[in-house]
């Protein structure tokens, strides 16, 4: 049987959550040359926060990216010494570059990484595949292996289904973007994954083990309001794009006329608006105040999608707002039983069913356990979490890169390399 999450994950204690995010730095990083390396510099989501975390923690680091929107990130991740691709001077780059998949790996090619002591790789697409000095530590903070030569590989081909001869086409570049990410992993010297999901992933496509450090989610900001009651409407913050599954959530509400507040902006829209009867409001994006004043609002978030972790249902428990999620992905590891329910199967039924019966149990819910659930994430605790992985990765005597340390073949690799030969 596998270990359980918790010998996985580094032990909350007790008031760690409260402990100062601006801490001193573990000794064994004070002082270090530091390379940090990003995908891809265009807004402020939810990696761009973990690396925000790293750009406070070494100010002098070096940051490297394929390309960088001046003034799309936090003032600590602008301040940085950035250092781009190619890419950065293709025209329409902002706008198309993530049709650009497939020059990525040479554009990466371009990082050139010189006298450092350590380098740190946020990715889900190519930083992880950044060639390091020789002997030199690399941790990658992975978020996902790469998205469409893995778990979304199908769903992409997918799309070329009535053009079979680009589709032939983009299978046949997939294939060799799987092999090329592959063999990019023996760049890394330790894996840490962001949730069990992932670590699961990675061990599935990489061959490796990893450590897992959950993001931070801002529990100082989204907290309860007092004297704030729940009202008798569910709650949608979410892309409105069909992976997230939306349109259940909606179907679901308008079969027993359930009021539904959908917060969210993208292509999915004028489908699901279309689809909507009068007992779901679209807001559009709104500001993170908005956003937080629905969580303290709202009878219920609902979270139909399978995410990689998923921030949405931290931030609601934050709020002290119950959580009906699917039992899939960061939610079956973030959202505890006694905070809302969670559901197995990915379908509308699946969905109303679990909101009935919530609600027939007499909509059980324990605001304070969702509270402290929240905390538990918070960005003192990634900090300090991340910045222990990174000290012990500087501190073990197996300095050269590309050897996992410890390398202990995950729950299902000794049979995988067999098959693969």
């Amino acid at each position: 049987m596998e270990a359980s999450i918790r010998e996985r994950t580094f032990e909350i204690t007790k008031g760690e959550a409260d402990a100062n995010s601006e801490e001193p730095l573990p000794q064994a990083l004070q002082g270090l040359r530091i390379a940090l390396v990003h995908d891809w510099l265009t807004g402020m989501r939810g990696g761009e926060k973990c690396l925000e975390v790293l750009c406070r923690a070494f100010p002098d680091a070096r940051l490297f990216t394929l390309i960088h929107r001046r003034g799309a990130t936090s003032p600590a991740i602008e301040s940085m010494a950035i250092r781009t691709s190619p890419l950065q001077k293709a025209p329409g780059v902002f706008r198309y570059y993530r049709h650009m998949l497939p020059l990525m790996p040479a554009a990466a090619s371009t990082w050139r990484i010189k006298n450092v002591d350590l380098v740190v790789s946020l990715s889900h697409c190519v930083a992880k595949a950044v060639r390091v000095p020789a002997g030199t530590p690399h941790v990658c903070y992975c978020f996902t292996p790469m998205r469409y030569a893995w778990e979304g590989r199908d769903a992409y081909l997918e799309g070329w289904s009535d053009r079979p001869i680009r589709r032939a086409v983009a299978r046949t570049m997939l294939n060799r973007l799987r092999e090329w990410d592959r063999s990019t992993a023996v760049r890394v010297s330790q894996f840490v994954a962001i949730s069990e999901t992932i670590r699961r992933r990675i061990a599935a496509c990489y061959l490796r083990e990893s450590t897992i450090v959950q993001p931070p989610v801002d529990a100082d900001y989204y907290h309860p309001e007092s004297g704030t009651d729940r009202e008798d409407f569910y709650l949608i913050v979410s892309a409105l794009v069909p992976y997230k599954r939306v349109d259940q959530a909606i179907a679901a509400c308008q079969r027993s006329g359930k009021r539904l507040i959908v917060i969210g902006a993208g292509p999915d829209r004028s489908r699901l608006e279309a689809a909507a009867g009068p007992t779901t409001t679209f807001l559009g994006w709104q500001s993170d105040e908005v956003i937080r004043d629905h969580y303290r609002r709202c009878r219920a978030l609902l979270f139909p999608g399978e995410e990689d972790f998923g921030i949405v249902p931290v931030e609601a428990l934050g709020c002290g707002a119950p959580v009906i999620a699917l039992r899939r992905g960061g939610a079956s590891e973030t959202v505890p039983d006694s905070c809302g329910r969670l559901y197995d199967a990915p379908t509308v039924d699946a969905l109303a069913a679990a909101v009935e019966g919530w609600e027939a149990d007499g909509r059980p819910h324990d605001p304070a356990e969702a509270r402290a659930r929240a905390e538990s994430f918070a960005l003192p605790v990634f900090r300090r979490r991340l910045l222990g992985v990174l000290a012990d990765s500087v501190t073990t005597r197996e300095r050269h890169a590309g050897v996992p340390r410890p390398h202990i073949a995950a729950p299902g690799v000794a049979e995988r390399r067999r098959r693969d030969g």
